[in-house]
């Protein structure tokens, strides 16, 4: 054996050479992640700074456990707590690569989900991810083959100095960040703001205490605690349009969630064709309301975020679904409403499985009569891919679902096909690929045609059918489907620089509300507005006055309504400004704006509607509440399994 190795083992087997060098390739590590694989806008010198030293503190915590084993029980202390925060680590940067956003911890335990996307989680692992476990396969390498040897207990007083240095050193980083960030732990829509920071796993620290107190709130809450949302309520309102209101009273009401449908797809052309030709004759159709300034407000949640806008006009949680944590709160939404109004029969119709995003649960606490899920559907290897049904076959074979149900009925279809990474078979392309040279966004357009057929094929399904001249069809875009992480290939796409302020106008996506018979005045709506919006205007052209119900949204056709749309990280927008990351924009221009005096106004209007829909939610207000004339929904009573007609796997 030559020296060099001896010198390497005497170094690695004094006890706080291997405590330090663990840490400080975790570090490194951390602090590699951190340039390559997040975009955290970091600013100025002491961002810079602040991002470089965030992971120590919390590094040396942690490792710090292990010192209070001796022997072989300290390696394993070493490779348990490695391999965790490894793994927290890379859940975030998996996370990020498509979300463009931070894991928490509710998202964390939603492991079900993950297994169900599928192709969808393979497509964001890159070949060098390996280098994220390089450090524990190393030294699980040196432990195995007894390279390290037994280590000596370290003295309780030396243990203390080092979990107090930790302590210190987050102090000291909290202190800088504060100067730069004041309030940096109150003020956390943002969790970008919360990494770059402090750190992602001061950041999962702390997202554990919130969320430990936000389960508290629900416990705590009381009677009392609603009547700040009714007073909010009351303020707000604004009388109906006359003009729109009951216009399709008496109708069939039909959801369609359009899977990742940005509002830049509509008129897009690509090599002279139009992708979507369909739902661009839809916006010209006089029967049809477009409404072209409406913005996506998901969080974490995505699609099933956007389900419970559009159906409870309350905001998505900071963190986490509503799906999966809130399921058991008592609602008020749409199918509930509908119900109390005489519609006859609710359902929700979706090509995967009744467990994924516990969709189950939450629409039998949302008072759905049933809920078609893919045990409803021949899921042929033909028929699926990605992680469901087709849209093709999924509307096809929708449709004797949807003639034997009694009427008015009120459904909720969700489209699958069009979601990331965007694989689609051959046989089913009819148009040509993008050429950004990003496979995933020049799919895009193709899958995006394909839905737009299957949307086609649906409506002329339904004049067949009998059903289209006495139903309404609202469809709306879910969230983005190209994320921020793919400027490259959006700036070729769109022909110019995405800046943040671009980003932020990408948020728009398509809402149609198609009347037949004349009953409305169609055409182009550019009134600015968000998810939250869609139920009190549908609830209003079914002629059904909200004024009772507990809303953060507003009709988008009332002509009295404010035009302000929050997102759920504080940014907002409104038909004049852009609000991003504490920066004012002018529209359309994207200018710097200085001291603007609505700005605080519209800041606080912003922060008001969140905290108070966050207040609904973890406190589980509505069941204090109950509007006039309203029965509650027993989700006891509702069974989802009794005609099930194919298989599950």
């Amino acid at each position: 054996m030559s020296s060099t190795v001896v010198n390497i083992k005497n170094f690695l087997n004094k006890p706080f050479n291997l405590f330090f060098l663990i840490i400080i390739v975790f570090w490194i590590k951390t602090y590699a992640a951190y340039q390559i694989e997040f975009s955290l806008g970091v600013e100025g010198g002491l961002q810079e700074f602040l991002l470089f030293i965030n992971p120590i503190s919390s590094a040396v915590f942690f490792f710090a456990f292990a010192l209070l084993f001796k022997g072989r029980g300290r390696f394993i202390g070493y490779l348990a707590i490695l391999f965790i925060l490894s793994f927290v680590l890379y859940a975030n940067v998996m996370y990020y690569r498509f979300f463009s956003d931070f894991v928490t911890m509710p998202v964390l335990m939603q492991t079900q989900n993950f297994g169900q996307l599928g192709g969808s989680t393979l497509a964001l692992v890159k070949p060098y991810d390996l280098f994220y476990f390089l450090d524990f396969i190393v030294l699980a390498v040196l432990v195995i083959t007894k390279i390290l040897k037994p280590q000596e207990k370290v003295r309780r007083k030396t243990v203390t100095a080092v979990f107090s240095a930790a302590v210190l050193l987050f102090g000291a980083n909290l202190a800088l960040a504060e100067l730069d960030r004041p309030q940096l732990l109150t003020r956390t829509f943002d969790r970008n703001y919360l990494v770059k920071y402090l750190g992602i796993n001061n950041f999962t620290i702390y997202d554990v205490i919130q969320s430990s107190r936000s389960a508290s709130q629900r416990v705590l809450a009381d009677n009392d605690d609603i009547t700040e949302v009714k007073n909010y309520r009351d303020a707000a309102y604004v009388e109906p349009n006359e003009n729109y209101f009951g216009a399709a009273k008496g109708m069939n009401v039909i959801y369609i969630s359009m899977e990742s449908l940005q509002n830049f797809i509509i008129d897009y052309k690509l090599n002279g064709e139009e992708v979507t030709p369909f739902l661009n004759s839809l916006t010209r159709d006089q029967n049809t309301l477009y409404f072209n300034n409406l913005f996506q407000q998901t969080a974490q949640g995505k699609t099933s975020d956007a389900e419970f806008m559009v159906e409870n006009s309350m905001f998505p949680l900071p963190k986490g679904s509503v799906y999966t944590t809130k399921a058991i709160n008592t609602y008020q939404g749409l199918p509930a409403i509908l119900k109390n109004n005489e519609f006859k029969f609710t359902a929700t119709l979706h090509g995967n499985y009744k467990t994924f995003w516990n969709r189950e649960n939450m629409y039998k606490a949302l008072g759905y009569d049933m809920f078609y899920d893919a045990t409803y559907y021949n899921m042929t290897e033909e028929n699926t891919i990605n992680y469901g049904l087709k849209d093709k076959a999924f509307f096809k074979e929708s449709i004797p679902y949807l003639k034997d149900m009694p009427q008015p009925f009120y459904t909720k279809m969700i489209a699958l096909t069009n979601h990331f990474p965007y694989p689609i078979d051959e046989k089913d392309q009819t148009i040509a690929p993008a050429a950004t040279g990003d496979k995933t966004v020049d799919r895009y357009f193709q899958t995006a045609r394909y839905f737009d057929e299957a949307l086609k094929q649906f409506f002329d399904d339904l004049k067949t059918s009998g059903l289209y001249d006495n139903t309404m069809v609202v469809m709306y875009g879910d969230h983005y489907g190209i994320s921020e992480n793919r400027q490259p290939a959006m700036e070729k796409v769109l022909g110019k620089e995405i800046t943040p302020f671009e980003q932020q106008q990408l948020q728009r996506v398509p809402l149609l509300i198609h009347v037949p018979g004349e009953k409305i005045k169609g055409g182009t709506n550019p009134t600015y507005g968000g998810q939250v919006d869609v139920r009190p205007t549908v609830l209003r052209l079914l002629g059904i006055d909200t004024k009772e119900y507990i809303e953060f949204g507003t009709d988008l056709l009332a002509s009295e309504r404010r035009q302000i749309v929050p997102f759920r990280n504080g940014d907002y927008i409104t038909p004049e400004f852009s609000s991003i990351d504490g920066k004012l924009y002018k529209n359309p221009t994207g200018e710097r704006v200085f001291n603007e005096k609505s700005a605080e106004e519209d800041s606080a209007f912003v922060k008001q509607q969140l905290r108070l829909s966050d207040k609904v939610l973890y406190g589980d207000l509505l069941r204090f509440y109950q509007p006039e004339g309203f029965d509650p929904i027993d989700p006891s009573t509702l069974d989802y399994t009794q005609q099930e007609r194919y298989n599950t796997p």
